[in-house]
């Protein structure tokens, strides 16, 4: 996955999060986001990757995602390793 298919990946992803009303109201609260920005920065690289770290928070959320999508749900740690904070640390 190269960083162009990430994003579009977790656009995807993100346009689910926000049609599913239940969650949606998890995550605004959960990260205090309101809708104004997810308006703003629904194209936003951070904010997306955002997107991908929350739903990653439970693999039920992914696979509700994926299947709604028919995503490939081992995809999305990929994605969210080509979206900025991603990057592997190497601590040696």
């Amino acid at each position: 996955m190269v960083k162009e298919e990430a994003e579009i990946y977790a656009l995807k992803v993100t346009s689910w999060l926000i049609s599913n009303q239940d969650l949606l109201s998890v995550f605004m609260s959960s990260t205090g986001v309101s809708e104004a920005t997810i308006k703003s920065d629904f194209q936003d690289r951070v904010f997306l990757a955002s997107v991908l770290d929350f739903l990653l928070l439970d693999d039920n959320w992914v696979f509700a995602a994926c299947d709604a999508m028919q995503l490939e749900p081992e995809a999305m740690h990929l994605a969210r390793l080509h979206l900025p904070g991603g990057e592997r640390v190497n601590w040696t």
